[in-house]
């Protein structure tokens, strides 16, 4: 009787946390559909008094929020595709190859997590300038084309592969690029989707690097212009949750589609990895 009361004490407890959590966004997508000055009335209203739609068609025929959304689309999706490509033959390279330097080298990446991503801003901002690919696409999607983070994810994950599955396609003649794109990406598929999740989501809501890098307004991505549009429309609250609801969205959606893969490479990679 008493366990029975505790678990649902303790699923009334976790349901009032969820509900706390996502209210903010709850609020976020009702004032987005109320007519202007509705949302900074007090109190603040929670549902609109009538729906309307003028702030997204606002964004899409005013604002040309079109352009900057496929901007941030194709900067996050490109940086998504190569930066798990790359991060997932390194994170393998570290967990299953053995060469020279390999724990020092790998000792050197994890090391450089504690600096912070400010602090090498200016050089690479630097290093940028002298490749020409300031105020390009190129500059945002360079930079983030490989992780530590997602080399160490990979690198834990992949170390529980078992050597003998390894060694027999070797045995049966398969090349190292046969056994990478056959065996250990499908293998590897729960937390290289976790790595996609996380990168996707990244490159989605960064902010500070666009910002320096794109100077040409209609390079920017979304956050960058929907930044601009506060100074420009900051009483217009509503236009302002419009456009947040466009932010969120696509990685709301992306989330709730790859979920199941998502979970079973986090709870994995926790009990995998420890060669």
């Amino acid at each position: 009787m008493k366990r029975g009361l505790g678990n649902a004490l303790l699923h009334l407890a976790l349901i009032a946390l969820a509900l706390l959590t996502i209210a903010p966004l709850l609020w976020m997508f009702s004032a987005s559909l109320m007519p202007a000055g509705q949302a900074n009335t007090q109190p603040p209203p929670l549902l609109p008094e009538r729906v309307t739609f003028e702030h997204y068609r606002a964004l899409f025929t005013r604002l040309d929020v079109a352009r900057y959304a496929m901007n941030s689309m194709v900067l996050a999706g490109s940086v998504t595709i190569i930066s798990v490509l790359l991060n997932a033959m390194a994170g393998y390279a570290f967990a299953k190859f053995r060469f020279r330097g390999r724990e020092a080298i790998f000792r050197f990446l994890l090391g450089a997590l504690v600096i912070p991503a400010q602090v090498a801003m200016l050089p690479l901002f630097l290093l940028l300038k002298e490749m020409r690919l300031i105020n390009t696409h190129g500059g945002v999607i360079v930079p983030a084309m490989a992780s530590i983070f997602g080399i160490f994810l990979v690198r834990q994950y992949a170390a529980s592969i078992p050597d003998e599955l390894l060694d027999a396609a070797r045995i049966d003649g398969a090349s190292e690029l046969r056994i990478f794109v056959s065996l250990v990406l499908p293998l590897c598929r729960p937390i290289l989707v976790t790595l996609a999740i996380f990168t996707f989501m990244g490159v989605w809501n960064d902010f500070m690097w666009p910002l320096i890098v794109l100077t040409d307004e209609s390079m920017h991505t979304l956050p960058v212009a929907l930044a601009s549009l506060m100074g420009e429309y900051v009483q217009d609250t509503e236009l302002m949750m419009a456009g947040a609801v466009l932010t969120v969205l696509p990685v709301l959606l992306l989330f709730v589609f790859l979920q199941r893969y998502y979970i079973e490479g986090i709870t994995a990679g926790s009990v995998k990895g420890q060669g």
